[in-house]
């Protein structure tokens, strides 16, 4: 069983740009070839665990959906770092498109795009991270029973200026959606997970 980092990738990895409907919206932050490069050498797998419901409203398909995750991957390939695996969830509770109307477990904040990892893949969620920008990132780790990181780019940064008030910071603790630890990105977050590394 190995340890892992599952990590969202609409304002963890990537830019968020609302429904990625066009190749030429994808842009990558500038650090996130390098720190995905940092904990692959560490020895971790790393998972990316998506919500795509823009698949649900008609407004990508799933090839469109496997064209980005290619060129994602060819676009991180160049700074010297792979996926091992991708996972999204097309799935909405109210879908437009009556094929992917369910409630299921696999949307975040669910954990089930990370337990099918785990079977597939042979990880060991206690010895793993979820990284995300959004509370449901948080809450879907937590769930799997992994250590939580929050990043602020992406809506992390309006996410944890809204806990500050108090009856939303008290529906967050009430979800226990409260990450371990909140950093500016996804390179302070592989700082953080490599300090804490046994390898």
């Amino acid at each position: 069983m190995n340890p892992a980092v599952f990590l969202d990738r609409d304002g963890t990895l990537i830019e968020e740009r609302g429904y990625l409907d066009r190749m030429e919206l994808l842009s990558v932050f500038p650090w996130t070839a390098d720190a995905l490069r940092l904990l692959k050498r560490a020895g971790y797998t790393l998972v990316v665990v998506t919500n795509q419901s823009a698949i649900a409203r008609g407004i990508i398909d799933e090839a469109f959906l496997d064209d980005v995750h290619r060129e994602l991957s060819a676009r991180l390939a160049r700074g010297g770092a792979t996926i091992d695996r991708y996972y999204h969830c097309p799935h909405l509770a109210d879908a437009p498109l009556e094929r992917f109307r369910q409630v299921c477990r696999c949307r975040k904040p669910g954990p089930g795009m990370i337990e099918q990892a785990c079977r597939d893949l042979s990880l060991d969620p206690a010895r793993s991270f979820m990284i995300g920008d959004r509370a449901r990132d948080v809450a879907c780790g937590a769930a799997a029973g992994a250590r939580t990181i929050q990043v602020r780019t992406g809506h992390g940064a309006h996410e944890e200026e809204a806990a500050t008030d108090l009856s939303r910071r008290s529906a967050v603790r009430a979800s226990g959606a409260r990450a371990d630890v909140i950093l500016n990105n996804l390179m302070e977050a592989a700082g953080w997970i490599l300090r804490r590394s046994p390898r």
